[in-house]
């Protein structure tokens, strides 16, 4: 019997986007950040329109939570996974992450 075969997944983009989803990766549970706040965490500041589109372009946004990411003053500004605003609303609310 042959040993069981490892699986994980692997994010492929640019190395632009492998920082921000890195940093994204550290976002927990019921805490969320905002573009701006993601882009000075990857050493990339004011970047925040850039975040957006590394954010966007997510391969798996549900276990990479992207959904945890708002502006600056809590608005959603989108959402590319499910149905888009609500399921980010969903999202959000499922973990008590306040919102405008």
């Amino acid at each position: 019997m042959s040993a069981p075969s490892s699986t994980f997944l692997r994010m492929v983009g640019t190395a632009f986007q492998r920082d921000i989803w890195q940093q994204l990766q550290r976002v927990g549970w019921g805490e969320y950040v905002s573009y701006g706040e993601l882009g000075l965490a990857a050493g990339r500041p004011g970047s925040g329109r850039a975040v957006g589109g590394a954010v966007g372009a997510n391969p798996i946004p549900i276990i990479v939570g992207c959904h945890r990411v708002l502006a600056s003053n809590n608005k959603i500004t989108g959402y590319s996974g499910g149905n888009g605003i609500p399921t980010k609303v969903w999202l959000l609310d499922h973990e008590s992450i306040g919102h405008l």
